[in-house]
């Protein structure tokens, strides 16, 4: 399976780069805005909101799971409440918004009432890792035979082979996502190389990286591309500066930037993967290979023999892998010592 299975216009073997602006807008409408045209500037093919009312996410006495020092709430509820203005009017303000700036938009949906409306506004569905359980939720969203993106931050292989059962009772196109859920999480945390494994137990989707460690020079991602994920997605905001929620560890758009600075590098180091000779290596085929060459003076009408062969550059005359053919060949005329061999020089060719 292929990226273009789940974003059909996406062109070419780079990463389909998600920008994960969350509620980074804070309620704002216009900063929405803001990080919808940012995203674009920055290269991200998608950018994707989060979707949920406090009341349906998070009971009232729900902990937290974040880093304290940048966000010091330590309710999920009272958390969840303070982003939680948007619903589907907004929702298609900023569809319309992305449409204008030709940038995918995505929104991932926390309860059954934001999945139907954002079924209307979106082409694919992103389900969060802390939803992997939710096998009735990942069904309904399964329902609308739209592709899949599924986190699996905190999950055993065992979870995700039981989340897979339900998507594939739909025949959804699926992207697994490699994720650690860990806000932010320490390179040291990051294990990239559970890409790799996502590769091999589940062949029949595709790889992608969710990524929460600080942006840093971006090297996580082209990491996470080289190892495989063909789809990844990152926080993103418009300023890293903001205390709490999820601008401590997001990108902006220099990052982004940054990224695809460092890619297209990469990218031109690896070129294509087919093995062959390029036409830069002409030259060097053609003068650093080497020929059979005469090691002394030969005269005409003498069978050649071992000991009058050596093989030296360049490789205009016969190659070294033809000797045992020209070895007891006749030459046709008298042949000088340090000679480059030619067919020509042998009776019968």
């Amino acid at each position: 399976m292929k990226t273009t299975d789940i974003f059909p216009k996406h062109k070419g073997n780079s990463p389909y780069i998600i920008a994960e602006a969350g509620v980074n807008h804070e309620g704002s409408i216009d900063l929405a805005k803001r990080l919808i045209e940012e995203a674009k500037e920055g290269g991200a093919h998608a950018i994707k909101f989060q979707t949920y009312k406090a009341e349906t996410i998070a009971s009232k006495d729900s902990p937290y799971y974040w880093d304290l020092n940048s966000e010091p709430t330590t309710s999920q509820y009272e958390l969840f409440k303070k982003y939680d203005s948007f619903w589907k009017e907004e929702y298609g303000q900023l569809k319309e918004h992305c449409d204008k700036f030709d940038i995918e938009f995505m929104s991932t949906a926390f309860d059954a009432e934001s999945a139907i409306f954002l079924n209307e506004l979106m082409n694919v569905f992103k389900i969060s890792s802390s939803d992997l359980t939710n096998l009735p939720f990942i069904e309904l969203q399964c329902s609308f035979n739209k592709p899949v993106l599924l986190s699996t931050g905190a999950a055993y292989k065992w979870e995700i082979m039981q989340a897979l059962e339900s998507i594939h009772k739909y025949k959804n196109p699926t992207c697994l996502f490699h994720c650690i859920l860990n806000y932010p999480t320490p390179n040291k945390n990051a294990n990239l190389a559970m890409i790799r494994d996502l590769k091999q137990t589940f062949p029949n989707v595709v790889p992608g990286y969710s990524d929460h460690t600080l942006p840093g020079d971006m090297s996580n991602l082209v990491y996470s591309a080289l190892l495989g994920a063909q789809i990844i997605e990152k926080h993103f905001t418009h300023d890293k500066t903001l205390p709490g929620n999820d601008h401590y560890h997001a990108m902006d758009k220099e990052d982004l930037k940054h990224f695809w600075t460092k890619w297209n590098e990469v990218e031109e180091l690896l070129g294509h993967s087919e093995i062959t000779a390029l036409d830069v290596e002409n030259s060097a085929r053609q003068n650093a290979r080497r020929s059979l060459v005469t090691s002394r003076y030969i005269k005409a009408g003498t069978m050649i023999t071992e000991a009058d062969l050596t093989w030296k550059r360049p490789a205009s005359g016969i190659s070294p892998k033809y000797i045992s053919d020209v070895i007891g060949s006749r030459v046709l005329k008298d042949i000088p010592e340090d000679s480059v061999m030619k067919w020509s020089m042998l009776e019968g060719q």
